[in-house]
């Protein structure tokens, strides 16, 4: 069994917080940047599978996240890879970013706290004295939750692979991470302890459920340099995240 995973290529989102809010989580696009760490990273996926190709029995089925920044990843990826080894590509939303509840378009901790004061108290709580990976966001999921949905998709993929898997799965930061921690047995200490992967970074994680998995970093994507203000823009348009409004 063979899972390449990819996290989505810079997103708007990654530039200023205030895209959230302005496009909705579900629908924050690349940059022109991001959209360029997605090709290289598909060419470097392309290069590893010259090498170790896909088996005679089945082609390599691509897998991702409904959300814009991982359909655009998804497209650029297919733009690499010869047509020849790629096999179904499938939509699924168990594969969505990890639901903040009331503090989706708000990720700075001060203004989370000045605008739902109680709800952050509570989550502050459970955080403190449950841990990270258990704590809820208000109206959201925790990471546990995430690795829960992750390992529904999982088993949804073992029971399709009967002659063996052979996937790139193109996600989020929280929903990759999961999918690794779940393949390679590690406990909740490894998830509180790690950080997402970085935009258009590749993991290979291979073995089997009986002799047990490893990973790879396959290819670490090039991030911006201090200061660079090039290619910021939306993918594929000129949008550019508004000014924030004066309230």
């Amino acid at each position: 069994m063979r899972f390449i995973l990819l996290r989505h290529g810079e997103s708007l989102g990654n530039l200023d917080e205030r895209a959230y809010r302005q496009f909705g989580d579900h629908a924050v696009p690349l940059s022109q940047w991001g959209y360029r760490q997605a090709l290289t990273a598909g060419q470097a996926i392309a290069a590893y599978l010259r090498d170790h190709p896909p088996g005679e029995a089945h082609k390599l089925d691509i897998w991702y996240s409904p959300y814009l920044r991982t359909r655009q990843s998804k497209d650029a990826v297919l733009e690499t890879l010869p047509s020849d080894v790629v096999g179904d590509v499938r939509e699924d939303y168990l594969l969505r970013e990890q639901d903040f509840g009331l503090f989706t378009e708000i990720y700075d901790h001060a203004e989370r706290k000045q605008k739902f004061p109680d709800e952050f108290e509570k989550w502050a709580r459970l955080r403190n004295n449950s841990g990270k990976f258990y704590a809820r966001p208000p109206d959201g999921e925790s990471r546990a939750d995430v690795a829960q949905r992750v390992r529904l998709f999982l088993q949804n993929i073992a029971h399709e692979g009967d002659d063996g898997v052979d996937v790139i799965v193109v996600g989020h930061g929280v929903t990759n991470r999961a999918i690794e921690m779940t393949l390679l047995r590690h406990p909740v200490d490894w998830f509180e302890r790690s950080d997402n992967p970085g935009n258009s970074d590749v993991t290979l994680v291979d073995g089997s459920y009986k002799a047990g998995f490893t990973s790879t970093l396959l290819h670490k994507a090039t991030d911006r340099s201090a200061g660079d203000t090039e290619l910021r823009d939306a993918y594929g348009t000129r949008l550019t995240v508004t000014a924030k409004a004066t309230e």
